[in-house]
């Protein structure tokens, strides 16, 4: 390869990365997929399961796109085509902007976005303030549905476009622990609907609903084992399994308005807390 050559994916660092320059990527016929929050965790997850599918990535996160080692593996093993952006979708304007600058980075729209990012706090009624509450509904809803505007708007083709919002098993059966965020979600949960309804036919929207994926340092030693007792199917689900319900839903080209629940049956029944404060 020589140096006016282009490389058929191009890393933010590491590896064989080469100079920012401005313009388009070069595009091979491959969908382009937009995932919020897809440099780490759960979303890091999904991003990889797209690449390993053969899809172009844009991957965002908030301040920085430093890559979760699994998926910076997943991108070379896979010579996926992609690139980073950053915008803290608590500058609003920001979400709206990131479809059109995706789309002027690779030369054209995305055919799939999904809506991974959020925000997770812990607050309940008889302490929530103001600020919990729009801080929250900020990068779990407001900025998803300004997100789905700009992929509506933007001049694209006539091929199937889709968009996957990621929500909550705790959708069906709220609880008083953290508020906000659970507020957030039942409102994407919502926006979900009402744009399949809106969009159809140019563009289908779906949820996914996880319950307990990825445990944090809040689960004391043996507690989620305790925990998959509790749920009916007595498991819970791997990110790799919500990862397969997001990629079904970005192929079902005859699904809309539907959300998948990948939760081990939690959402079946109702829970007094969080399972966080559950098991200990």
């Amino acid at each position: 390869m020589t140096s006016e050559e282009t490389p058929p994916y191009r890393p933010l660092s590491g590896g064989r990365d080469r100079p920012v320059t401005s313009g388009s990527l070069p595009l091979a016929n491959k969908r382009l997929a937009l995932i919020t929050g897809g440099h780490r965790r759960l979303g890091g997850v999904i991003a990889e399961g797209f690449a390993r599918a053969g899809y172009s990535l844009a991957i965002h996160g908030s301040h920085d796109t430093r890559l979760d080692s699994a998926l910076a593996i997943a991108l070379d093993e896979n010579s996926t085509e992609w690139d980073g952006f950053t915008a803290d979708f608590a500058d609003l304007e920001s979400a709206e902007e990131l479809v059109v600058r995706v789309s002027e980075r690779f030369g054209r729209p995305p055919d799939i976005l999904v809506n991974s990012a959020a925000l997770f706090g812990q607050d309940r009624l008889e302490d929530v303030t103001a600020d919990d509450l729009m801080r929250h509904y900020a990068v779990n809803c407001a900025a998803p549905t300004l997100l789905t505007k700009a992929f509506a708007t933007v001049p694209a083709g006539a091929g199937d476009r889709c968009i996957v919002n990621v929500l909550d098993q705790r959708i069906d059966h709220p609880h008083g622990d953290q508020l906000s965020y659970t507020l957030s979600k039942m409102a994407l949960s919502g926006l979900t609907r009402l744009a399949a309804s809106t969009l159809a036919p140019q563009i289908r929207v779906n949820g996914v609903a996880p319950g307990l994926t990825i445990a944090t340092p809040d689960y004391d030693d043996g507690q989620v084992e305790r925990l998959e007792s509790m749920m009916p199917l007595h498991r819970l689900p791997t990110a790799e399994q919500i990862t397969d319900a997001v990629l079904y839903l970005a192929q079902a080209r005859n699904v809309t308005g539907q959300t998948l629940y990948v939760d081990g049956g939690a959402h079946l029944r109702s829970y007094d807390r969080d399972f966080m404060h559950m098991c200990r």
